[in-house]
Formats: structure tokens, sequence, C-alpha cells
């Protein structure tokens, strides 16, 4: 006897999260999203590593954090969290473990960047307001935006945890209109980031 097809109770949730990816086409939108940034991720990083090799960044973003009072360097990270959040928070996560009350200045940290985040979502819908972009993204880019609303809360998640920049992460959300309150929601995960990179930078310190 032919062994019975799975059925939907036998189904793993990972299977079944699995296939509905597969069917509503998540993966290839993942892909060529990614094909689509490749150019442009790529130029970033030739840049950066083009800068970093007649001027350390870090060494100057280290000194930073020495030369700056406790206020200004969390003022310089709320401000790099909110604008495209191209600084490494590791730096900074190093700089709290140095400090007097390293917990308490971490958590300070993760708040800011959180915060950061949720104000970097209001600058993507603030973005849709210009007339230009508001067509381009209603016409061009229709079929791009429902399947990003339709995967918005994986997109938060991946810059909240991974060491991507959560402000962008954010900001997109913010241009696909995906709900406010979902950010809220899946933008704590942003906490869950600065306390294992705590332990792990604060144990090697």
């Amino acid at each position: 006897m032919k062994p019975k097809p799975k059925t939907k109770a036998d189904k793993s949730k990972l299977q079944l999260l699995h296939q509905y990816y597969s069917y509503t086409g998540f993966y290839k939108f993942v892909w060529e999203a990614i094909k689509k940034a490749s150019p442009y991720i790529i130029g970033v990083v030739i840049l950066v590593y083009t800068v970093n090799h007649f001027y350390n960044i870090n060494d100057a973003l280290t000194r930073l954090t020495e030369i700056l009072p406790a206020y200004g360097v969390l003022s310089f990270f709320f401000v790099s969290e909110t604008l495209l959040g191209l600084v490494p928070p590791e730096i900074f996560i190093a700089w709290s473990g140095k400090m007097h009350n390293p917990w308490l200045y971490l958590s300070l940290l993760a708040v800011l960047s959180y915060g950061g985040g949720l104000l970097s979502y209001w600058m993507g819908r603030t973005i849709t307001k210009i007339p230009s972009v508001h067509k381009y993204l209603e016409v061009k880019m229709e079929k791009q935006l429902k399947n990003s609303k339709k995967w918005g809360g994986f997109l938060i998640m991946v810059g909240a945890v991974l060491p991507l920049p959560f402000s962008i992460a954010c900001i997109a959300a913010g241009i696909i209109e995906f709900p406010f309150k979902n950010v809220v929601l899946y933008g704590t995960l942003r906490f869950v980031r600065f306390a294992i990179y705590g332990f792990i930078i604060f144990s090697a310190l």
C-alpha cells in the first residue's frame, strides 16, 4: 500500500510556513528584492572600504566615544539610529560596557535605538506624501508594495535582530504604510538583540 499523503494536521508549523511562503511567492519576492538592492549594497560597501582604507572609521568612532560626555554619545547614537543607522551599534555597546553601570547604559542604548526606528517609520510615511514619490509607488511599484505589506512584519524582525540597519527597515515599513502598531510590536525584538550583544561584548571586556 502506498503511504497516505501528509494531511495538514500531520505537518509541522515550519512545514506549513514554508508551504505558505512558497505558494504566496515570498521566496521569489525576497530574491528579487536582494537582486535589486545588491548594486546599492555593494556600492556602499566599496565606499566604506575605500574610506576606511585611508582613514580608520572604527578607530575614529571609538575615539569619539572617549571624547564626548555620556549624553553626547547617547545623542550621537540616537541620531545615527534615526538616520539610516549606518554606525555599528556594537561600538556603542562596547562603550556602555566601560561605564560605571554597563547594563543601565545598554538599556538606554536599546531604548534610543528602538525609538529611533519608530521615528524613522514616520520619516518613511512623510516621504510618501511627496507627490512624485507617491505617484511612483502607486503606479510603478503597485505589485511590490502589495507583497511588502503582506510581509512587512518579516522586514521589521530582520532589521531588529540581524546586523542590518534597523532604521532602514523602519523607513521601508513607513513607505509601504505597514501598520504602526505592528512595527511597535515586532520592533521590540531590538531589545533582544541588544541584550544578547551586551552579554557577549561585556563578557569579552
